[in-house]
């Protein structure tokens, strides 16, 4: 459970339209004590433009470089886990510790500009969840920009929706909506793309606004080919558990065709029987989308419980919620 060591914040306002929007900026940390004093200080600047009601969270995971007494000095309410649990556990304490109806996430480095904040909270009025989208002028290196582009791909195929940005950590989100599938985030730099294709899949509307990302302050924590690795895996579990065809019919398909060619060859070209591979692989094709059709009725039962008001993961009314009061929901895609 974290402990609490600075508070800054007031409730909820009331907007020219009636509504509360208080915002909590949620920034994930972990042995950031060069850069997150002027992070949180340009946090406050921007959002003190905005004339209303906001609390900035920092939660320290485990540092041991002073983040947390930084981030407390500079005005900013800090939540600390007891040892470094991961940069995605950081964003789930703040989920469930916030007290805004809006929440905006960003990285605590300062690769992200604060100034650009009130353009996601305007954009939000419209959508569910906003994302800043990295620009091409962006200050990142070349191999993870292809990498980001790889992943935008394949994620947008498996949606169904173009994603400009899944792996951006810079967004702003509604509570009730963040909340429900804080559950499914990993402990790890993969919560983003869990938590924009969980969005996607689930019928909620996304947006993207262009911003330009700054190179860090400090060593980067993401390593290529392992966090790489771990991203690829997200997409397809996510797309596993929202829409099982988008992966099973691909696979079935191509192996019941590969099966099929296969054959034909060996009766054309090789003039020989048609053979046991040829046979096992379009029976195996068979299976696989059987399987994929058994999957697709129980995401659609989850759906359906949804509608209903079972969601597997709750509403809490609280914002101090512990890992025992959510049995029963879905485990991180760690």
């Amino acid at each position: 459970m974290p402990t609490e060591t600075h508070m800054r914040g007031k409730e909820s306002i009331q907007t020219e339209m009636g509504s509360k929007i208080g915002v909590s900026v949620i920034l994930p940390a972990f042995q950031e004590a060069d850069a997150i004093g002027e992070v949180v200080a340009n946090v406050h600047r921007v959002m003190k433009t905005l004339d209303f009601p906001y609390e900035i969270i920092v939660v320290d995971d485990g540092s041991k470089d002073g983040t947390g007494q930084r981030a407390g000095d500079a005005g900013a309410r800090v939540l600390v886990h007891p040892y470094n649990i991961g940069n995605g556990a950081a964003v789930k304490t703040g989920i469930r510790n916030a007290n805004g109806e809006i929440l905006v996430m960003l990285d605590a480095d300062g690769q992200h500009a604060p100034e650009e904040i009130p353009r996601l909270l305007e954009k939000l009025g419209s959508y569910d969840m906003v994302v800043g989208a990295r620009t091409g002028d962006s200050e990142t290196s070349l191999h993870r920009s292809l990498a980001n582009r790889i992943y935008n791909r394949f994620a947008s195929y498996m949606c169904g929706n173009k994603i400009e940005d899944l792996t951006s950590g810079f967004r702003a989100i509604k509570v009730h909506i963040a909340r429900q599938f804080v559950c499914l985030l990993p402990n790890t730099f993969s919560y983003p793309t869990t938590l924009t294709m969980a969005i996607v899949r689930s019928g909620y509307s996304l947006a993207h606004v262009p911003v330009k990302a700054f190179r860090r302050q400090g060593r980067s924590k993401i390593r290529l080919f392992r966090d790489g690795s771990r991203f690829l895996l997200i997409i397809l579990k996510i797309a596993t558990l929202y829409s099982p065809m988008k992966v099973f019919l691909p696979v079935s398909l191509g192996m019941f065709l590969l099966g099929f060619g296969y054959g034909l060859l060996k009766i054309f070209a090789f003039h020989t029987r048609y053979g046991p591979t040829s046979a096992m692989l379009m029976t195996v094709a068979v299976l696989v989308f059987l399987v994929g059709l058994v999957s697709e009725q129980v995401a659609q039962l989850r759906f359906d419980r949804y509608d209903q008001g079972v969601s597997p993961a709750r509403e809490r009314s609280s914002t101090h919620t512990s890992d025992e009061e959510e049995g029963g929901t879905p485990t991180p895609l760690d």
